[in-house]
Parts: C-alpha cells; structure tokens; sequence
C-alpha cells in the first residue's frame, strides 16, 4: 500500500436497490422499520463510524421514496439508480460516477442487512493493510444457498454462488455475506469486467476475488458471527430480526448501568440513548431520536420520540414526548401529560392531563392539570411563553401567541387570549350567574319530554 491504511479516505456504497418482493408490501424494503428506523438506517448509521468521506446509496425499486429516506438520515450522501437492475456487480458499478475523482478505499454494505457491527467495519478496514480485496465472510449452520468462500489457507480464491457450485464446493461452510473492501478504483476497474456468464444472468459482485487473484492481486476473507450477516427478505424474518434487535439492545442498556424492571417490556430505537442509572419501568416505548440522562425515571406506559430529557427529570406513567420535546433536569412531566416542541425548564411540573405544545415553559414553574396550549389556529402554530415561577391554574386555556411572565398566575377555567404581566394574576373566566330553582325545573321538563316520546 502507497499510504498507511488509516489515513485512507473511505466511501461507503450501500445497495438498497432490490424490489423485496417476499416482504409483499408496496413499500420498498430498505424502508421497512427494525427498531423503529427504516432498515437502511442501520447500514448507514454503523458505516458512518467509519467518518466515510463519502456515501454512495445505489436505489431502484421505490427509488424515490429510498431517496428521500437517505436525504433525512445523512444528507450529505449521494444516490445512484440501477435501472435494470442486473445483479450486484452491476449496482457497485453505478457509484462509478460518484466516485470517478475518489482516492481511496469502498465498502460495499448491503440496506438489508441491519446486524453489521462497527467493529466488523473497522476490521475490514484494517485487513485492507494486508490485502487488495476483503471480504467478510461466516461459518454457517446450515449453508444452504449461501454463496462459498473458497479459501488456500488465508488466501481467497474465488466466491461460488450456491446454484453454480460443484457438490464439493457445497460442502463448504464458510459463506458470503456479501460485504466486501477494496481499493475504490481497483473496485470498479475489477467489475468492468465481470460478465453475466452464470445460471442468473447476472452481473456478480462475487466474481471479484477471482479477477483480481488472475492479476496477481491479493484477496482475504475475514469472519464473523452468522447472526450478523442476517438479511430480511420476509415479513417474518422482520418480526425476528425486530426481536433480535429488542434482545440486543436491552442487554446493552443493562450493561450500561439501566435500571430496568421488566426489560422485555421496554421497545428501543436504533438510536435510544440512556444515561446510567436512568430507570425505565415497564412498557415504555422509544420512538427514534429520545435521549434521556443520567438519573432520569420514565415511569410505565410512557412513550417517548424525538426528544430529550435531562438529569433528575422524571417521565409519566401515561405521558407521551413528541418530536421537539425538551424536559430540563429534576422536571415533572405526569399521566396523561403530552409535551411536543417545547422547552420544559429545570424543576418545572406537568404533572397531569395536559398539552404542552409550541412552548416554553420557565424554571420552576407549575402547569395545573387540564391545562391546554392552543397553538394551532387552524393553519399556522403559534407560540406559548410561560415565565419562571409562574402558577398555570387547572383548566387554563393558553391561546397563543400568549406570553406570561414571571411569577404570573392564572385562575382556574380562564381562557388567556393576552399577555400577562410578570407577577400578575389573570382571570380570564365569564362572569357566572345563578339561577335560583332552574335545574329542577328544567330536568322536570326533559323528564316529561323522555316519557311522552316513549309513551
């Protein structure tokens, strides 16, 4: 190698181009959630540890919607359609463009395979110090139609796709899967050349190892667990790759100091980040992008997406943080609370039955139960201001745009349509009237309309 193996650019090419036509759903499979995150997230998200100079998303079937999943996650990326779509060998060659200027080295990964951990990239990435080509590998269980390596000791002869294989060969058990590092341009020189001279018809990446041996480049393979190199391809190996994932993360939270009482109630995201010694009861559910720090309670039932809580804060039970939610250290956020885009300040209380949407919400402030930010008025949202030490009474309605100031206050049932001053009582309410002997007589009324109709 002309440069040390570690400054070496890296560029991710991930194929994500196949129909899925076993999920048997409109939707394309690179789209379909394991963790509550479309399956290509995995990919990209364990590849960027690499720090990949670039990334290459190669797209076909539902190229569109792929795309704009790719934009969101990393939109630094690049995508590129295979259209035909004609093997593996054939998508590779479509970041060819992207990647016509590139020095240094590709892996190629694969959107359907979500369990690759970093670690295994990073060896990869390490082997190429030694080799021209890598290729990851695993021995497998029952080998099946799984693609042989065919090994000379640490040397990579050639990759037999299982519908070509020899019965000597099928008697191998250390497999493809599918994964594989070079140098970039040797990469795409090496596919140029592949043919379609197989039982498919297609275009193999496979073919690669015994290009570059017949040029007397060097190729390894180096290995894996097989429960790493699981693909989906069905709905059911979704729901078991979704009970993998399930399995795997909680063990890792536990380890990280989680306090967990029934854990295998608790669903996380690919990206669920907790502090340790945070606890979650039971039957919590994190949707993608919730970090919750040190210390912090999510108390049972609760549901937790795009959001943020801080140290001491405590979670529920029954309270929902939608995206935007941002909970300050020692807060309260109680049952039947939901918080979306806003900022609740440190040791303010939400304790029950209320909307905070569109807010900010001071320090040590207290939000009375039934309490309702109106934001929306039908076509735009507008902001709720809630200073520092204020007291929201019980069935207030905050019809924004509304600032409070500090150590304001508001009665219970009153609609506030304006601004209150720092340190000011609002009342918002309209004046009550009592009627003296009106309920008796109108129940009496509503009685004898009841009886005549069913009479």
């Amino acid at each position: 190698m002309s440069e040390p193996q570690a400054t070496r650019p890296i560029a991710l090419i991930i194929l994500a181009a196949g129909q899925g036509t076993r999920m048997n759903s409109d939707l394309p499979k690179p789209l379909h959630k394991l963790g509550g995150m479309p399956l290509i997230a995995h990919a990209l998200f364990a590849g960027a540890t690499l720090e990949p100079s670039r990334i290459v998303v190669i797209t076909g079937h539902g190229a569109e919607a792929v795309e704009k999943a790719v934009e969101d996650l990393m939109p630094f990326a690049t995508c590129a359609r295979q259209e035909p779509q004609l093997g593996t060998g054939h998508a590779v060659l479509q970041a060819a463009d992207a990647l016509a200027d590139f020095e240094g080295d590709a892996i190629v990964l694969y959107a359907d395979t979500p369990f690759i951990r970093p670690e295994t990239l990073a060896a990869m990435q390490a082997a190429r110090a030694a080799h021209d080509i890598v290729v990851l590998g695993f021995r497998a269980a029952d080998p099946g139609r799984y693609g042989r390596l065919i090994l000379d000791g640490d040397r990579l002869e050639r990759i037999v796709e299982a519908k070509d294989a020899t019965p000597a060969e099928l008697a191998v058990d250390t497999c493809n899967s599918g994964l594989l590092a070079a140098d970039a341009q040797t990469l795409l020189r090496l596919l140029s050349r592949v043919t379609n001279d197989n039982a498919a018809g297609e275009y193999y990446l496979t073919d690669l190892p015994a290009l570059a041996r017949a040029e007397g480049l060097s190729a390894t393979a180096i290995l894996c667990p097989e429960a790493e190199t699981l693909g989906i391809n069905s709905r059911p190996e979704l729901a078991a790759a979704e009970t993998t994932f399930q399995t795997n993360k909680r063990l890792e939270m536990l380890d990280n100091g989680v306090a967990m009482q029934a854990p295998d109630t608790v669903f996380f995201a690919l990206d669920t980040w907790v502090g340790r010694d945070a606890e979650i009861e039971p039957n919590v559910v994190f949707g993608p992008g919730v970090t919750v720090e040190s210390g912090a309670q999510i108390r049972a039932f609760s549901h937790l997406e795009g959001c943020h809580v801080s140290a001491g804060a405590v979670i529920g039970p029954y309270a929902r943080l939608r995206p935007g939610a941002e909970i300050g250290n020692d807060a309260r956020i109680g049952n039947f609370v939901e918080v979306k885009e806003a900022q609740i300040g440190d040791g303010a209380k939400v304790n029950h039955l209320t909307y905070i949407g569109d807010a900010t919400v001071g320090e040590r402030s207290n939000i009375g139960a039934g309490t309702v930010t109106c934001n929306y008025d039908g076509v735009m949202k507008h902001r709720t201001i809630i200073g520092r030490d204020t007291f929201i009474g019980s069935d207030t309605m905050l019809v924004a745009p509304v600032t409070l100031g500090d150590r304001a206050m508001t009665a219970s049932g009153s609609v506030i349509t304006e601004d209150v001053p720092p340190g000011a009582l609002a009342l918002g309410r309209a004046k009550q009237v009592n009627k003296p002997g009106l309920a008796v007589k109108l129940m009496d009324r509503l009685r004898a309309i009841k009886a005549a109709r069913k009479g």
